[in-house]
């Protein structure tokens, strides 16, 4: 293994880009197609999913430790900022969210997270919304969790709390 490399041990919580929060079980040695393989055992509980990412791939893949507290800080500011949504079609706009949130950057998710979200007093969202939205704010949710050593139900209520307190400001109240 290379000493640039981003090196995790048994334990480590780590956030893999398409899959979110997981956590190293094992360190493996497996020989595949003859070649000798040093592997991390990823667990993703939530989707009852275990990932083997050969060592030299990690960094490639974009499998990172979990957010430092200044991103964390920065995620949970963006919530609280103004929705920005395009006026494009709702099927490019659905893939750029989708991209930011495979990304694994917290920020990014926050941002999906803020521009999807909802009040209860405002119209209902279309279903691929609220998919969207879900998968964003549960991906945000799952690392706030793991680094507040929290579970995901309260960290996603902490998520909704601030949403709710910055949303009135941006929306018109119905009549």
């Amino acid at each position: 293994m290379t000493s640039s490399a981003v090196s995790f041990e048994v334990g480590d919580y780590v956030v893999y880009p398409k899959h979110g929060v997981g956590r190293v079980i094992e360190l493996q040695n497996s020989e595949i197609a003859g070649m000798q393989l040093e592997l991390y055992v990823l667990r993703f509980e939530k989707e009852k999913m275990t990932l083997r990412v050969p060592f030299n791939k990690a960094e490639g893949v974009g499998m990172r430790k979990l957010s430092s507290d200044k991103t964390l800080k920065e995620a949970m500011t963006t919530l609280t900022g103004k929705p920005k949504v395009k006026r494009t079609m709702w099927s490019r706009r659905a893939q750029e969210y989708e991209a930011k949130i495979n990304s694994g950057d917290l920020v990014s998710i926050a941002e999906v997270t803020r521009d999807l979200f909802r009040p209860d007093d405002q119209p209902e969202q279309s279903y691929s919304e609220r998919q969207i939205f879900e998968a964003a704010s549960s991906r945000l949710a799952r690392e706030l969790a793991a680094m507040e050593k929290t579970d995901e139900p309260a960290a996603l209520q902490k998520i909704l709390n601030v949403l709710n307190e910055a949303a009135p400001q941006y929306y018109d109240k119905p009549e």
